[in-house]
């Protein structure tokens, strides 16, 4: 065995001179000072991550490619250059077998096998293309020529450029275990409906969030391309938007939210007391309504609104119960949470006063986290402790803590998580199981899917958190799923 493992690898080597010599043997021309520098620009990665800040620039399927490619980075990185070079040392090629000009002027002095070049840029170009085709398609070709350009300087082997090719590839696909596909979410599954053919904006009123998103990019402009004749609404401080809504409620047939998660829910809850038809422009940081919706831009709603195409979407409603104030009803189009989650949003919104959103939200976490208090609970009538809970308005996929996307708008369910307290060290089993993607095996993560559920809290009140922002405290929340309660304009595609 060992024999034929040294031949192999004899083999291997021979093959790899003969093609570097190939190479060495090309004639003199500008290729030669291109390939050198393109290497040096893509060392450290340099490149790629300048590629990925423009991309996460652009919301959307752009920003998530970006930030898919950063991730498989990371892990190639890893992989080929602290244990791919430390497993299997390896002398690089001869600086003889290249002419002068050809070759580094400062040559890498690590293994050669495999190559980090290489791995770094399979990995970006494999990640960015599960996201974006399109960018995928241009990042490719790239990625090669920097694969190449690491045998033409004589710096690597071809096998060490393949070995990192093909590590790069795995990184990326790696990024699936904690970082789930959307490829085939959302599926459209859920039956058209009519609405209201709007034109140019008839009968349309528009609330527009000019502060929403990371940009605060106001999209009036952009609005009013669309529909000409929309009224617009702008959000403004100390203004009752939904009683300004309940106003003039007669004069619309539709209804619009120009902003993020809290803009849409918003104006949602009105639209479904209503029965008005919603229309949704994404302008938001994440947008995850819009998102699941499978609605990219206001081009995507303008298309739906000229033809009067719409589906039925659930919306999730939660009674929150307080001695003091009695009932209060909220209703929520993604998700409600209760125990550490509100308390982190509301640490971030203080934080995020001097500092950036996605600094302030980690920040915060951190905080919580460390100082967080276990909850009592009797959830549905049986006594639990939770760290943490999370009700989704219709199931999501995967099963984690951290739901991803909805295959459907129209589950007629209610998606329940949370994180047990009531055994020892919870909290570290928990990072374990969410780093290494076992969390759906771990006994401290729990989730089913239900119509509805009800939640005592057993240590006082503790305050709700719906889609992002916090609401009212509470010692008993009943929530339950309300099946095809807005409808929203989207194209359906054809059965």
């Amino acid at each position: 065995m060992i024999r034929r493992i040294r031949r192999w690898y004899l083999r291997v080597g021979r093959v790899d001179a003969r093609l570097v010599s190939r190479a060495g043997a090309l004639p003199p021309s500008p290729a030669d000072t291109f390939f050198r520098r393109l290497g040096r620009l893509a060392d450290h990665s340099k490149l790629w991550l300048a590629i990925a800040s423009l991309l996460a620039a652009r919301k959307g399927a752009t920003r998530r490619a970006g930030l898919r490619g950063v991730a498989a980075i990371a892990g190639a990185s890893f992989s080929a250059s602290f244990i791919g070079k430390r497993l299997f040392p390896r002398r690089r090629p001869a600086a003889e077998l290249l002419p002068v000009h050809r070759r580094m002027t400062r040559r890498p002095t690590s293994s050669s096998f495999p190559s980090g070049h290489s791995a770094s840029a399979f990995a970006f170009a494999t990640a960015v293309s599960m996201e974006h085709k399109g960018v995928g398609a241009v990042v490719y070709p790239l990625a090669a020529a920097v694969s190449y350009s690491r045998v033409h300087t004589g710096v690597h082997w071809p096998t060490d450029v393949a070995a990192g090719a093909a590590i790069g590839v795995g990184a990326a696909y790696a990024t699936r275990h904690w970082w789930p596909h959307g490829a085939g979410l959302p599926e459209h599954r859920e039956p058209a409906v009519d609405a209201p053919e709007l034109g140019e904006g008839e009968g349309l009123v528009v609330v527009v969030n000019p502060n929403s998103g990371s940009d605060a990019v106001d999209p009036t402009d952009e609005i009013l391309a669309m529909w000409p004749k929309a009224d617009i609404v702008r959000i403004e401080p100390d203004v009752d938007l939904k009683a300004l809504l309940e106003e003039r409620i007669g004069d619309y047939r539709a209804l619009g939210a120009a902003g993020g998660d809290g803009t849409v829910t918003c104006v949602a809850d009105v639209a479904v007391r209503h029965g008005l038809p919603l229309v949704v422009v994404p302008a938001g940081t994440l947008d995850h309504f819009a998102r699941d919706l499978g609605v990219e831009g206001s081009v995507d709603t303008a298309a739906a609104t000229q033809v009067g195409s719409a589906i039925k979407a659930d919306v999730a409603e939660v009674l929150v119960e307080n001695g003091e104030r009695g009932i209060e009803q909220l209703q929520f189009i993604n998700t409600a949470s209760l125990g550490g989650y509100p308390e982190m949003v509301r640490l971030r919104e203080r934080l995020e006063t001097n500092r950036p959103k996605w600094y302030a939200a980690a920040l915060a976490m951190t905080r919580v986290l460390r100082s967080a208090q276990p909850v009592p609970i009797l959830l549905d009538g049986s006594r639990k402790l939770v760290w943490m809970l999370f009700v989704g308005n219709g199931s999501y996929e995967p099963k984690g803590f951290g739901a991803a996307r909805r295959p459907t708008m129209a589950s007629g369910k209610l998606d329940i998580r949370y994180l047990r307290a009531d055994i020892p060290y919870s909290r570290v089993r928990f990072l374990t199981a969410a780093l290494t993607g076992t969390l759906q095996t771990s006994h401290v993560y729990r989730h089913y899917d239900a119509e509805r559920t009800d939640i005592r809290v057993l240590d006082g009140t503790r305050r709700i958190a719906t889609d992002g922002e916090v609401g009212p405290s509470g010692r008993r929340f009943t929530f339950r799923s309300k099946p095809g309660a807005l409808t929203v304009y989207r194209v359906v595609p054809p059965s």
